[in-house]
């Protein structure tokens, strides 16, 4: 009977849905007034007016540009935006609201006020389903002495109150917390080539997890700081629950926080339900009507999607499906990518250095390309110069190795190649064909004993002194010997 317990919980359905809350940092002002949007490394509570901090008489004025941002966002998904907007206050007493309640929108009747529907790929296939998407605005930002669960203060910062938010609800259509960190991977690279977010900045991209097993109870997880943090937590929220059934212990639908020092989920409180907020429309915003013309617009504005620049890779480039699923959703990778080929007509080769060796070494160091000064004149050159020389793979990953790290730059780069004295093109196929010519018993020998192929290699690598790639020397004399003697 334990045996099968067991069982049952290691094959327990997991059912994960998160609540994005993006900030379109790219406009100049809040969403509605004209507050800056650059709120951060300002001094606390000097960016407001009495607008987003609710004073008596103020009245709010959307900001015009949020609305095409959030379209964007919206049919980049697939989504299908509703043809009028309309705006609710959603009611609660907490120190980061200003206003005692949020701007933000909710449909009584159950459909959803900006968009709904829609669809984001993983890279395995599979399709995460948008639930529906809002556009509302930001609280304000509270700062805790350590931790939330045992600080003795808070103190807060109203700056960031206003701020433009595009709220974004999955379906609970994810299995495990790797495919939960992979949509928010995604969906950053997404808002990065729509040039509508800055999600690296701090903050402009946070998320709270839903997360239930077996289709028991939903319990969502809150204060989640990066996407990294995000699969940490519901790994842990996982066993917790599973240890919970084990022990037949119903699982309590609540909101928990992900207290990253300690590395667990503490409870907050019992979960709200929609109608503790007290939803009612927002008496002094109109409703806002969508139509085709406008549709048709953003449509127009709507660069190369990440899905789409994946294909193309493949497909015209020559790329393995690896390197363009990581270079296609990665902004910066994608710019660095594109540009290189500007210069020089090498996309396996740059591929393959910006995946392998650039992001790698971005891994380790835990930095981002914007740390690095690498100049996509300078790394097509590098390439074009490894194939005009024939650079062993060895040496040319030292080399990049070395210009990825600063350790050189790119003149001291190319004067390290000059030292090497590398044999060029023509002179390896001139070594090669000398070596075959003055060898022709070894030739005969081949024809009984394909392993004399080592025997030419030997000669070709002792005249060059092994200053050129031993892989491309065998398969380039295989070649030629095989020709000679069919």
């Amino acid at each position: 009977m334990r045996e099968l317990e067991v069982k049952t919980l290691s094959d327990m359905s997991i059912k994960i849905g998160l609540e994005v809350h993006c900030q379109l940092t790219k406009l100049k002002s809040k969403l509605f007034c004209p507050c800056s949007s650059d709120y951060r490394d300002k001094e606390p509570n000097t960016n407001i007016c009495p607008i987003c901090m609710g004073l008596p008489g103020t009245l709010p004025t959307l900001n015009k540009e949020a609305l095409f941002y959030a379209l964007k966002v919206c049919l980049a998904l697939n989504s299908e935006p509703n043809k009028r907007i309309l705006f609710f206050r959603k009611n609660y007493y907490y120190p980061d609201l200003p206003k005692n309640f949020q701007i933000t929108q909710y449909d009584r009747g159950g459909g959803v006020p900006f968009s709904s529907g829609g669809v984001l790929k993983l890279s395995s296939g599979k399709e995460i389903r948008i639930r529906r998407m809002n556009l509302e605005e930001d609280p304000a930002k509270i700062f805790y002495e350590g931790s939330i669960t045992s600080s003795r203060y808070s103190l807060i910062d109203y700056n960031r109150a206003g701020i433009a938010l595009l709220e974004i609800v999955t379906e609970p259509d994810m299995s495990n917390p790797k495919e939960a960190r992979e949509f928010l991977e995604r969906l950053k690279g997404l808002l990065e080539h729509l040039e509508v977010s800055e999600p690296d900045l701090e903050g402009a991209m946070r998320c709270d997890a839903n997360i239930s097993l077996m289709d028991g109870t939903r319990v969502e997880i809150k204060n989640i700081s990066s996407f990294k943090e995000v699969e940490k937590a519901l790994n842990f929220e996982i066993a917790r629950q599973k240890a919970l059934i084990s022990k037949g212990i119903k699982v309590k639908r609540e909101t928990r926080h992900w207290d990253e020092a300690r590395r667990i989920t503490v409870s907050l409180r019992e979960k709200e339900e929609e109608e503790d907020y007290r939803y009612f429309p927002e008496p002094d915003l109109v409703p806002i009507a969508i139509n085709e013309e406008m549709v048709k617009q953003i449509i127009l504005t709507l660069p190369e999607l990440p899905e789409k620049r994946e294909k193309r890779y493949v497909k015209e480039l020559g790329l393995s499906e690896t390197l363009a699923k990581v270079i296609a959703y990665d902004r910066d990778l994608m710019k660095l990518f594109e540009d290189s080929l500007k210069y020089c007509n090498l996309p396996k080769k740059i591929g393959s250095w910006i995946v392998n060796d650039i992001l790698a070494y971005l891994n380790r160091k835990n930095l981002t390309l914007k740390d690095l000064n690498l100049d996509a004149n300078k790394l097509a050159k590098l390439a074009e110069y490894s194939e005009e020389y024939k650079v062993s793979d060895k040496k040319l990953k030292e080399l990049l190795n070395e210009l990825i790290s600063g350790k050189k730059n790119f003149l001291e780069v190319l004067k390290t190649l000059k030292k090497e004295e590398l044999v060029q093109k023509d002179e390896v196929l001139r070594i090669v064909d000398s070596v075959i010519k003055s060898n022709s018993k070894a030739l005969e020998d081949y024809r009984k004993n394909k392993k004399v192929l080592d025997y030419f290699m030997g000669k070709v690598m002792e005249i060059s002194k092994g200053k050129i790639d031993a892989k491309e020397v065998r398969n380039l004399l295989k070649e030629k010997i095989e020709e000679i003697i069919k």
